[in-house]
C-alpha cells in the first residue's frame, strides 16, 4: 500500500508509476540481476533504474522490453500488461485535466486523473452516498460538516469539483460504475430531510444510466465481509491492466498498487454484492427511504 502521490524534488511518483516500477523490480530480484546490470542493459545509469523501479519517470516501450528480455520474460501477457500500465501512466502524466486548475481538487487529484482515464469504478460506500451521485445541496452539507473547508468560496469550489467529475458518467465513452452502498449512509439525514429526499431522487434518476449499477445493502444482512471501511476500485480498459485500489481515511489517501491485494479488496467487494439487495428491489428501497423522511 502507498499513501497519496509521493514527490522528490522534480520527481514524481504516481500510482500506474509505482505499479509498474514495483512489477519491473519483481521481476529483476526474480532473475538475480543488479540495478547495475539492468542499467546496461538499456544502455543508462543505475540511477535510472532506481527511478524506474520508484517509478518517478515515464517508461519508454523499448526500456520495458529490453528489461523484461533481460530478466527472461518470454510471456507475452506479462509484457503487454507492462507496457499497457507504462501508456497509461505517460498519458496520466501528460494529461491537462481540469482538475489541475482547482486547489480544491489538489488533494483528490490523483484520484480524478486515474478515474478520467479508467474503464470502471466499483466503490462500496458505509457513511455516505459516493462522489458521483451527490447533489451540490448534500456535498455543500457534507463539506460545511466535515470543517476542512471554511471560507464560503472554498466550500464551492469542492462542490464545483464533485459535480465537474459526474461528467465522467456520461458522454460518448462514460465510466462503467457500480456502487453498493449500506443502508445507513441513505437514511442519515445530510443537510436534513429536504436535501436528503432530493439526494434520494438523484440516485433514482443516476441509476436509470445504463452505465449505473447501484445495490444498496441492508440492514438485515449482519455481518459482511467489507465492515472495516470505505474503498473504490479503478479499473483500466485495457484487459491486461490490473485493478488498483483507493482507500480514504481521516488523515491520508491510500492506494493498494499489489494485485493479490486489490484482488482481495475485489473479492470482499462481490461477497458484499451478493448479500446486498438486486438494483430493482435497492431503487425500491430508496424510494419507500424517501417517502418516509420528515
Amino acid at each position: 500500500m502507498t499513501r497519496s502521490t509521493q514527490a522528490a524534488g522534480n520527481r514524481i511518483s504516481t500510482v500506474l508509476g509505482r505499479k509498474l516500477g514495483a512489477e519491473l523490480l519483481r521481476l529483476r530480484d526474480g532473475s538475480g540481476r543488479t540495478q547495475q546490470q539492468a542499467a546496461g542493459a538499456i544502455s543508462a545509469t543505475a540511477t535510472k533504474v532506481v527511478k524506474m523501479e520508484r517509478g518517478w519517470v515515464p517508461m519508454r516501450d523499448p526500456d520495458i522490453r529490453a528489461l523484461c528480455e533481460f530478466y527472461g520474460v518470454r510471456e507475452g501477457r506479462t509484457v503487454n500488461r507492462l507496457l499497457g500500465l507504462a501508456r497509461l501512466d505517460r498519458e496520466r502524466r501528460k494529461a491537462k485535466g481540469w482538475w489541475k486548475q482547482s486547489p480544491q481538487a489538489e488533494a483528490v487529484a490523483e484520484y480524478i486523473s486515474m478515474e478520467d482515464v479508467a474503464g470502471g469504478v466499483r466503490t462500496w460506500q458505509q457513511a455516505f452516498v459516493p462522489g458521483l451521485l451527490q447533489t451540490p445541496e448534500y456535498t455543500r452539507a457534507l463539506v460545511v460538516s466535515e470543517g476542512v473547508w471554511t471560507d464560503p468560496d472554498e466550500i464551492e469550489g469542492v462542490v464545483d469539483v464533485r459535480m465537474k467529475r459526474q461528467e465522467r458518467l456520461e458522454g460518448s465513452h462514460p465510466l462503467q460504475f457500480y456502487a453498493v452502498v449500506w443502508e445507513a449512509a441513505l437514511r442519515q439525514q445530510v443537510g436534513g430531510p429536504d436535501v436528503m429526499r432530493a439526494q434520494l431522487h438523484r440516485i433514482l434518476e443516476l441509476a436509470q444510466l445504463p452505465n449505473v449499477r447501484l445495490q444498496v445493502l441492508p440492514f438485515r444482512a449482519g455481518g459482511h465481509a467489507c465492515m472495516a471501511g470505505a474503498f473504490s476500485i479503478v479499473s483500466f480498459i485495457e484487459p491486461e491492466a490490473v485493478d488498483v485500489v483507493h482507500v480514504d481515511t481521516i488523515a491520508a489517501t491510500v492506494w493498494v498498487e499489489d494485485e493479490a491485494e486489490s484482488a482481495t479488496y475485489s473479492s470482499f467487494f462481490d461477497r458484499t454484492a451478493r448479500l446486498s439487495l438486486a438494483p430493482k428491489d435497492s431503487l425500491r428501497l430508496i424510494e419507500n427511504i424517501s417517502e418516509d423522511m420528515h
